[in-house]
């Protein structure tokens, strides 16, 4: 299972996927979404530190809240988080 988020530029892409996933150790790294404010997210990591994160709309913003919540509750794990210029795409297994 695969989607495609779009972030506000390509610096927020970089910070989304290096935050919910980490490469070296294929270990998924977001507990929890603390908070959505419109087009922003705020997640929290294993280490128990929050981020917040720019998307490009509210509708981003849903499709990633929706597509995490399987992991947020254990059924799936991140395997990989690819960027492209402003897009995210995250793979789940």
């Amino acid at each position: 299972m695969r989607a495609r988020i779009y972030c506000d530029d390509k610096y927020e892409a970089q910070k989304l996927a290096s935050l919910i996933f980490v490469k070296d150790s294929a270990e998924t790294n977001i507990v929890s979404i603390l908070n959505t404010v419109k087009d922003e997210i705020v997640i929290e990591l294993k280490d128990k530190s929050a981020h917040s994160i720019l998307l490009r709309d509210e509708s981003n913003v849903e499709v990633f809240a929706d597509f995490v919540q399987s992991v947020l509750e254990g059924n799936h794990k991140i395997q990989q988080a690819i960027t492209s210029g402003t897009m995210v795409e995250i793979i789940k297994a």
